[in-house]
């Protein structure tokens, strides 16, 4: 199983990396790699619709303002059993059901893999609802102000950007630069955990739209000067979005811009981010920003522009958005699903404050024959040492310190003097919790050659494949672990 894992992360290294960064040109028609062609534009009845939602049911509300909003979104159901997402405005919205369809068609005749496409749309009688693609993955403002596993990584936010920026170029050459309301409710994450844009805000401002922004704080100015949105006031709104990913807050504009003028960018920064990130590329951000939040809308970069910037800050760009964003992949849903441990479930979803507190549990008792061996040579000077070296590792691998962790254990595998698989596996997650996936697929791999019939070496292995984007070899490894452990429990 270990020649395996080895055999398969080097072979996966050589032949599976491809950059997931498509150039703007590519974006049409769904790109390279586009399995299903997107379906033509049409038009719904209004029956189907209420079929699809369950009569419109309150338990199918997914828009974050719900039931009180004037205009909800519900998931719905085709009969081809395509998911979608219904957008139903208010009765006064649009009053004029001629603008309507010919905004809902242009609309519709866009296809980009970076756009949460429209496909349809209902009028009927003073009903108005626009159909687009439904997208599984929740919105920017819930991974990236309320994450409950983990906060979304640099590479990950840079990618956001990217694809933004991408989406916005794509719209714009197809002569819809406009967009209503640029923010992070506004970018949706697909079932691969790609962000796209949703269309909704490609349509033209109907009666009910009173302002642009639903808060002053982040109006563009000159839209507070004339009330007219230009495509310079879309680059504005995206100047806020690079503020919320670097921020991981909704900072209002004018703040930001005295903190970046006062060259306190770094305060700026996520917490979280801490280590994470060059400053080169954080003040490449910062400076990118501050372009696009610049008060004169003609001195702000173009989409295009914008693209090109970003293009060349990107990181990870080899892997997969759902292993970046720690979202399951659907791509084992045909098979017959596994029935998971705790543990099992916990390697799944790459959960490592999970998997931490699981190890933290389990202590050292399958450590089998050290305990013996740690009491025969307790008397030797070296051996005190190389037990320090553990005992500080357990400290602070308890604390969540694991940095140091990964110092201790890797100074008591050192010492030469025991072998214990409990250790291996304790550095392997400190390594994954410092983005090594790399070296913690080592330490799994050999705290299974240790222990072959330890079921947790299997599953942090999975944990460490799944890390790496190899998600059919996590899945066999899974898997495998599953089972060893389903045979242990019977004997």
């Amino acid at each position: 199983m270990g020649a395996r894992c080895s055999k398969f992360s080097i072979c996966w290294f050589h032949s599976h990396l491809k950059t997931s960064v498509l150039e703007s040109s590519d974006l049409e028609n769904g790109g390279k790699g586009e399995k299903n062609a997107w379906p033509s534009f049409g038009e719904f009845s209004l029956e189907q619709l209420k079929v699809a939602t369950s009569g419109f049911s309150s338990d199918n509300i997914v828009s974050e303002h719900g039931e009180k909003a004037p205009n909800v979104v519900y998931k719905g159901k085709l009969d081809n059993d395509r998911w979608v997402a219904v957008k139903r405005f208010n009765k006064f919205a649009w009053p004029d059901s001629r603008q309507f369809l010919e905004e809902a068609k242009a609309v519709g005749s866009l296809r980009s893999e970076r756009l949460a496409n429209l496909i349809g749309c209902c009028c009927e009688g003073d009903e108005r609802l626009l159909v687009a693609e439904f997208m599984p993955n929740e919105t920017l403002a819930k991974h990236l102000f309320h994450w409950e596993n983990q906060p979304m990584k640099w590479a990950m936010r840079l990618r956001v950007a990217l694809y933004l920026a991408q989406a916005l170029e794509y719209c714009s050459n197809k002569g819809r630069a406009l967009y209503h309301d640029l923010n992070a409710y506004r970018i949706l994450f697909d079932n691969d955990g790609n962000p796209r844009l949703s269309c909704f805000g490609l349509m033209k401002n109907s009666r009910d739209g009173k302002s642009y922004s639903t808060n002053l704080a982040f109006t563009p100015p000159e839209y507070l000067r004339t009330g007219r949105v230009t495509p310079e006031s879309v680059v504005y709104s995206f100047g806020t979005l690079l503020l919320d990913l670097m921020s991981g807050k909704h900072i209002p504009p004018s703040h930001a811009l005295d903190l970046i003028r006062g060259k306190n960018f770094l305060m700026l920064m996520d917490s979280a981010l801490e280590g994470h990130f060059s400053n080169e590329d954080g003040m490449e951000l910062v400076r990118l920003a501050s372009r696009c939040l610049q008060y004169e809308a003609r001195e702000r970069p173009n989409a295009k522009s914008l693209v090109i910037s970003l293009m060349s800050v990107q990181k990870e760009a080899e892997v997969p958005s759902y292993v970046l964003m720690g979202i399951p992949h659907g791509t084992a849903s045909s098979k017959q699903p596994l029935s998971l441990t705790p543990f099992g479930e916990a390697c799944m979803r790459i959960d490592l404050t999970a998997i931490h507190e699981i190890l933290e549990k389990m202590g050292y008792k399958d450590d089998e024959g050290i305990a013996n061996e740690l009491s025969f040579q307790m008397w030797t000077s070296q051996m005190q040492e190389t037990l320090n070296s553990k005992k500080h590792g357990d400290t602070a691998f308890r604390a969540k310190d694991f940095a140091t962790a990964i110092d201790c254990y890797t100074r008591f595998i050192d010492g030469g003097t025991i072998v214990s698989p409990t250790v291996y596996a304790r550095r392997c997650l400190s390594y994954l919790m410092n983005d090594r996936p790399q070296e913690a697929l080592g330490d799994a791999m050999q705290a299974q050659v240790v222990s072959p019939q330890w079921p947790t070496a299997l599953y942090l292995q999975a944990t460490c494949l799944f890390s790496l984007g190899m998600e059919g070899d996590a899945q066999e490894t899974l898997k495998d672990g599953t089972n060893l452990e389903a045979k242990r429990s019977k004997n």
